[in-house]
C-alpha cells in the first residue's frame, strides 16, 4: 500500500486504496464514496453474552457518516475561503512548493511545476472555487503551511472527489 503524505506537516492524506488519476501532471484526482462506519462488533467474539450475564458491562453504539477519505485519513474540514483569501493562500504555498521541488529536483522542474500552474489553476480551479470544499491533514496544517486538498462532486452528486496537488506530496510504502 502508498500512503501520500503532505510534503510540509507530513500528514497523511489519502492512499492508493482509492481510485485516482493524474491531470495534467499537476495533480491528483481521487475519488472518495459515502460512507457509514459504525463501532458494531459482535459481542460473542470477546466471550460476552448480555443474557447470561446479570449487569452485563454494554458498550456504546456508535456511527460516524462522511466521505471515506476524509474518516480514513483525518482529514480536516476549513471555511470556505473567497478568490482573494484562495489566492493569498496559494500564493504564499505555492512559491514554498516552488523552493521544495527546486530543491528536490533542480530548478527545470520548478519551472515546469510553475508554468502548469499558472495555465491550470486560473483555467480550472478558480471558476470552480465556490463548488470547493477545503481539507488539510489532521494535526499538523499549522499557519496554513500544508496543503488545502479541495473537496468537490461528480455531476451525479453523489460521487465526491479530492484534488491534491502531484508536488505537494511524497509516497511512503508499506
Amino acid at each position: 500500500m502508498i500512503i501520500f503524505r503532505d510534503v510540509f506537516t507530513e500528514d497523511e492524506l489519502f492512499s492508493d486504496s482509492y481510485k485516482y488519476k493524474i491531470v495534467d501532471d499537476l495533480y491528483y484526482e481521487v475519488e472518495g464514496k459515502l460512507t457509514t462506519r459504525s463501532n458494531d462488533f459482535d459481542d460473542a467474539l470477546i466471550g460476552a453474552n448480555a443474557s447470561a450475564e446479570d449487569g452485563a458491562e454494554t458498550f456504546d453504539r456508535q456511527q460516524e457518516s462522511g466521505i471515506d477519505i476524509v474518516l480514513n485519513h483525518s482529514l480536516m474540514k476549513h471555511d470556505a475561503y473567497d478568490k482573494k483569501a484562495y489566492m493569498q493562500y496559494l500564493k504564499k504555498y505555492m512559491k514554498r512548493l516552488a523552493e521544495h521541488v527546486k530543491n528536490e529536483k533542480g530548478e527545470d522542474a520548478a519551472k515546469v511545476m510553475k508554468d502548469k500552474l499558472n495555465e491550470s489553476v486560473p483555467k480550472k480551479i478558480l471558476p470552480n472555487l465556490k463548488n470547493y470544499d477545503f481539507y488539510s491533514g489532521g494535526e499538523n496544517f499549522g499557519d496554513q503551511e500544508g496543503m488545502l486538498a479541495l473537496l468537490d462532486w461528480r455531476e451525479d452528486g453523489v460521487t465526491p472527489f479530492f484534488i491534491f496537488f502531484k508536488d505537494g506530496l511524497v509516497q511512503e510504502k508499506f
